[in-house]
């Protein structure tokens, strides 16, 4: 039996807290989290918590709307109201995220002994170094996942993708063509603007200045001029008024190089000021994370739970192959090969300038033979599908009957279960460190299949799974509770995964 130990439950995975504290064997904190009609977070904890050990469990996933699967109020397993966010309904990461400092500074201003922030899919942890050049968080776009820009180069046409990573001119090539090409094009676009007439002026600018990849090839600048023919070495950024749709490159100027924020230490140094005095997570997308914190972060793995998984749930997996849909992944998959003694393959993704073969993605390259084997891709995260589906369909194509993917963190956002549907993977198991009754839901009626004790174990050492479709869950609540308990408890962390190994 555990004591003086405090369980609290965020709003994003009431399931996960559940399953938690059924395997410690207590019941979750009564507390209140709910908004404003402004907007604003309340959160009120009605449970003692002093000189307690405050666990607070909080995913971040893809933002759900409350109203249209909880008709504008939750009913929290204490029994308070949790309502939803003010107008629109809709909760974002970032309102989990708010949720979770709020709940972390009230218990700390309650007198909690330690606080832990239990993050079983950390947020915030996959930003790009630099702008469209690394592959971070997808970016989103108004119609499609992927926005394909095209621009007009002289006589010919290119296009470019979030996934395609433009030209860098040459240091010497002047950027600023509508200065360094003379004040001639500059008087010219003036005096043809004047035509316009003073009532309407702004307007038409703007039409002309918003042109878009959308607009037509025979579309005027200022003034309906037509733009001179540039020279096939020059560059554009948005100083080129003579033709707009340069500017949609993305090139950067010399000696600027643009910055983008870096979400990495602001999230560590916000838990931090908040109050927590430990983090526990699973399976980050960049080990290195963790220097961000000057607190202890335990950071599961969840390589013993895919592993019995293979084990049980694949076919002669003796024969199978492993295989890591890039390069980042290489050593994650690698891991899970050694330990059972199959075969490696890893997939090389060549980002490289669009080509009339693959206009919109970038070339993949097989190393390692996988003819009339079962392959199993091992990943810590899907987001878009797009990796994975595409590497499943690289491996069917070169001879694979089988393909399987094993993921940690199912966040499946936009339209990436359209696209698992429609792809060569066969079948796509994931953790439920990200809620997934609604991706449930959307492959279809979900059936749940009966759980298998494994042998030589325990009688809580059970892989359960809900399957529907393509998609089966495993749970890993257990996996975050024994590491709790033995965190309460000192025992080893390192351990625990040993064990599962």
């Amino acid at each position: 039996m555990i004591r003086n130990v405090v369980v609290l439950s965020g709003n994003s995975h009431p399931k996960f807290v559940d399953s938690v504290c059924n395997y410690l064997g207590i019941p979750p904190a009564s507390r209140v989290l709910e908004k404003f009609s402004s907007g604003e977070t309340r959160c009120e904890i009605r449970d003692s918590i002093r000189g307690k050990d405050v666990y607070i469990i909080q995913s971040f996933g893809v933002g759900t709307n409350r109203n249209a699967t909880n008709n504008n109020n939750n009913n929290n397993t204490d029994g308070s109201s949790t309502s939803a966010t003010a107008e629109t309904g809709h909760v974002t990461v970032n309102d989990y995220f708010i949720e979770l400092c709020i709940m972390i500074s009230a218990c700390k201003t309650g007198s909690a002994r330690r606080v832990t922030a239990v993050l079983p899919f950390f947020p915030y942890s996959r930003q790009p170094d630099l702008p469209y050049t690394s592959t971070g968080a997808p970016l989103v776009s108004r119609n499609h996942d992927a926005v394909t820009m095209t621009v007009t180069e002289g006589q010919g046409s290119v296009s470019y993708t979030f996934e395609s990573v433009p030209p860098t001119p040459a240091a010497h090539i002047p950027r600023t063509a509508g200065l360094a090409n003379g004040m001639s094009k500059l008087a010219n676009g003036l005096s043809s603007s004047s035509s316009i007439t003073r009532g309407s002026d702004i307007r038409d600018m703007a039409k002309v200045m918003v042109t878009g990849p959308a607009s037509d090839a025979g579309s005027k600048s200022l003034g309906e001029k037509q733009p001179q023919q540039q020279k096939a070495n020059d560059k554009f950024t948005t100083h080129d008024f003579e033709n707009p749709a340069m500017a949609m490159a993305f090139q950067q100027k010399v000696g600027f190089k643009p910055m983008m924020a870096q979400a990495g230490s602001l999230i560590a140094d916000l838990l931090t000021c908040a109050g927590a005095d430990r983090i526990v997570t699973c399976d980050l997308h960049e080990s290195t994370y963790q220097g961000f914190f000057d607190i202890p972060v335990d950071n599961l793995i969840a390589r013993p739970l895919l592993k019995r998984y293979i084990q049980h749930h694949i076919e002669n997996y003796k024969e199978a192959v492993i295989v890591s849909p890039d390069a980042g992944g290489a050593k994650r998959a690698a891991a899970i090969a050694d330990s059972l003694g199959l075969q490696f393959a890893l997939i090389h993704k060549e980002r490289r300038r669009p080509s009339k073969t693959h206009p919109n993605y970038p070339s993949m390259m097989l190393v390692g033979n996988v003819t009339n084997r079962i392959c199993i891709l091992v990943d810590d995260l899907a987001d878009t599908a797009n990796t994975i589906t595409r590497a499943a369909k690289l491996l069917k194509r070169e001879g694979a009957v089988q393909v399987v993917a094993l993921i940690t963190h199912g966040v499946f956002s936009g339209d990436a279960i359209q696209r698992i549907n429609a792809s060569a993977l066969d079948r796509v198991v994931v953790t439920n460190t990200v809620a997934q009754d609604r991706h449930l839901e959307a492959f279809g009626a979900a059936r749940a299949r009966g759980t298998k004790e494994l042998p030589d174990k325990n009688k809580n050492d059970v892989d359960p799974r809900v399957v529907c479709g393509k998609l089966e869950v495993l749970d890993i609540a257990p996996f975050f509770a024994e590491a709790i308990r033995r965190i309460v408890f000192g025992e080893s962390i390192s351990m625990l995964v040993r064990d599962g190994d």
